[in-house]
Parts: structure tokens; C-alpha cells; sequence
């Protein structure tokens, strides 16, 4: 606080108040290893010195903010602040980006921050994809071996029913794909794809029929099972509508009111009532059971 006095009669004194802001230095992160293996537990460590008041520290993966922990340092007259961010790595954090950024009062117009990008070394997985979903002799058939790992397993390797490729002249392997230039019955069989890198090898398999095309008409398979089924609801539904008109029919019947049961030779509502349930008691005596 400053003050500043005018001796006069009265004295005058006016007072100001001045903040000095430490100012945070640029934050670093520590802790990463790289490349990190699928798997690795790590905590990533990001520290600031030189704030006053002490800065805070916000963590940030890919844009999407993320909590780490805070702890406060006193340095002489400012701050040293650190947050700690523990991970369990897997093969989604390859190439992703964690950012650590400052907030401070000092820093409304020149945020500071620190980015660390995440390389994720896996074993591969592998997924076979085809170009025909029924294939049919002479059609052209691809398949493509997709696999995904880090390094990149490249080149993966084809083989039909446990061994190599039979006719190599037919069946081309391009990078990932193999080609059928033309299908015939012979094709039949399990085909397998297998990709590995040094943390792993992964592979699938694919089982091939070739269709006869006179067989299955051009309709093809699929519409025929619908077909089916679909007759099948039809003639269900059927069914139950005839069995629910004959239930109704056989239980249709005429519903008399107490009143009109005793309604006959009756002057009024009240006699004709009476009559009723003396009618119910007069028919109740001439049942017989034997």
C-alpha cells in the first residue's frame, strides 16, 4: 500500500494499492517415453515456475480436457506448480495429442502451453474384407487382408488350407489384396491372411464357395430365404384369424337381462324382476345330476 499525504489543515492523504504478478515461466512436460508400448502404465508430468499467485494447470487430450493432479510449491515469493497425468496406454493414444496449458492473470493475452505427442508401438490386428458377398464361377473376386498395427505389418502373407497359394497364375497377391481374375469350383477352400511386427503376429481367415450361377438363378440366395419366411408368417397369421372366428362363432349367444327373463305376464319392472329370480330358483330345482 502507498500513501501519499498533503500536510495542509486538514492533512489530505490518498492511498493506492500495487500488485506485483509473478509471472509463470513456459510449462514442460516430462515423463514420456517414446515409443511407448500398448500396455506401459506412464504419468506425464507437467511443471511451471515463477507464478504469483500460484498459476493453475490444465491438461488436454486432443482438445478434450482431461483432470490431472495439482500440487503447490513456495519458491521464495512465487509459486512452482506441477500436475501429474497418469496413464494406461493403449493402441488409441498413437499419435494422440496431450497438451499442458496455463492459466494465470498475467496470461490473459499470451497463454502459455506445452504439447507432447504420444507414439503407440502394438501388434497387429487383422480383418479379411470381400468384394462379393456370393461369389459365382467366373465372377472376378478380391479380397483385402486389412490389418492395423505399429510398426506397420508390412507385407502380410496369404495361404489356402494351410499351404501356398495353388495357381498363382489366377490368384494375384498385390500388397494386401488377393485377386480371383476368374472363379471356378477348384477356388473352394480357407484362405488366411497373416500380418506380424515385432511385438506380435495376428491373422484371419476366410472361407471361400464358389456359387453355381444356373444353381442359384438370379435371384440368388438371400431373396429365396426371405422368401421363406415370409410365407411362413403368412400362413401363421392365417391360422390364428381362422381359429379366432371359429372361437367367436361358437360362443356368439343371446344375453337376457333379469328383466326380460321375468318380463312376461309382468305389470312392471319390479314384478318382472321378482318373476326372473323365481324362474332362476324354479330352474335351479329341475336340474339333476346322475
Amino acid at each position: 500500500m502507498y500513501t501519499c499525504s498533503l500536510f495542509t489543515m486538514p492533512v489530505k492523504t490518498a492511498k493506492a494499492y500495487l500488485t506485483v504478478l509473478g509471472v509463470p515461466e513456459k510449462p514442460e512436460i516430462d515423463g514420456l517415453t517414446k515409443p511407448a508400448l500398448e500396455g506401459d502404465e506412464i504419468t506425464l508430468t507437467c511443471m511451471t515456475h515463477g507464478s504469483k499467485p500460484a498459476a493453475d494447470l490444465r491438461w488436454f487430450r486432443n482438445e478434450k480436457e482431461i483432470k490431472g493432479a495439482k500440487e503447490v510449491n513456495a519458491s521464495g515469493k512465487t509459486f512452482t506448480v506441477t500436475s501429474s497425468l497418469q496413464l494406461l496406454v493403449d493402441r488409441d493414444d498413437d499419435g494422440a495429442a496431450y497438451t499442458c496449458k496455463v492459466d494465470h492473470v498475467a496470461l490473459l493475452q499470451t497463454p502459455q502451453q506445452a504439447t507432447e505427442v504420444l507414439e503407440v508401438h502394438y501388434a497387429p490386428r487383422v480383418l479379411i474384407t470381400q468384394s462379393l458377398t456370393f461369389p459365382q464361377e467366373g465372377q472376378y473376386l478380391k479380397l483385402e487382408c486389412v490389418s492395423k498395427g505399429n510398426p506397420s505389418p508390412d507385407p502380410v502373407l496369404w495361404t489356402k488350407d494351410g499351404g501356398e497359394l495353388p495357381d498363382v497364375e489366377r490368384m494375384i497377391v498385390q500388397g494386401r489384396e488377393l485377386t480371383f481374375s476368374a472363379l471356378n469350383k477348384t477356388d473352394n477352400g480357407t484362405y488366411r491372411c497373416v500380418a506380424s511386427n515385432h511385438l506380435g503376429t495376428s491373422s484371419a481367415e476366410y472361407i471361400l464357395y464358389v456359387y453355381d450361377p444356373n444353381a442359384m438363378g438370379q435371384r440368388g440366395p438371400d431373396h429365396a430365404l426371405i422368401g421363406g419366411v415370409v410365407a411362413v408368417v403368412v400362413f401363421v397369421t392365417l391360422c390364428l384369424i381362422i381359429f379366432l372366428g371359429r372361437y367367436l362363432a361358437r360362443h356368439k349367444g343371446t344375453y337376457l337381462t333379469n328383466e326380460a327373463k321375468g318380463a312376461d305376464d309382468a305389470p312392471d319392472a319390479d314384478t318382472a324382476i321378482i318373476n326372473a329370480e323365481g324362474n332362476t330358483h324354479a330352474e335351479e330345482k329341475k336340474e339333476y345330476f346322475i
